[in-house]
């Protein structure tokens, strides 16, 4: 039997398919339905979590390769909603029908977690595999500008069991 952490909780992952791709976990067994199914093969970004604070693909990522892994999803980013991104989400007006916005914030993060401060081009090749039918991606860019800049200690990955949440 494998545990895998989601957003500070642990769960067994007890009788599933180790090749259960993590986002039918996250989704159909665990109802965590923020993550969103795209295109299936790791393309565009839309099922993008964190498997120990970096940005993976949960369409491709078999059960087996997260066990004892602490995987953070949106609902995971921060208990209020409240994470730099996401304001600076709604401060820029970034979605339109929002389908990969979960995914577009999940790679954002990662990417200030580990670089507070992006240029522009750090960002274009970051957000690179993130792909946005609507075209937001100008609007996209500068959410994440802003929120790196109203961060200037970085932004910090939100971790539920510093926040007792656990």
């Amino acid at each position: 039997m494998s545990n895998i952490t989601v957003n500070g909780k642990t769960y067994s992952t007890g009788q599933q398919d180790p090749a259960m791709p993590l986002l039918w976990f996250l989704r159909d067994i665990l109802h965590m339905t923020g993550t969103k199914f795209g295109c299936g093969m790791g393309l565009c970004g839309a099922c993008t979590v964190h498997l120990n604070g970096d940005a993976v693909r949960a369409c491709l990522l078999p059960l087996s390769a997260a066990a004892g892994g602490k995987i953070t999803t949106i609902e995971g980013l921060s208990a209020a909603g409240d994470h730099p991104l996401q304001q600076a989400w709604a401060e820029h007006k970034v979605p339109q029908c929002g389908y990969c916005q979960a995914g577009q914030i999940m790679n954002a993060a990662a990417l200030l977690s580990r670089n507070a401060s992006p240029t522009d081009a750090e960002i274009d090749a970051a957000m690179a595999g993130n792909i946005c039918r609507c075209g937001t991606y100008p609007r996209i860019k500068a959410a994440i500008t802003s929120a790196a800049k109203k961060s200037t200690a970085g932004v910090q990955m939100f971790d539920p069991a510093e926040q007792g949440a656990v």
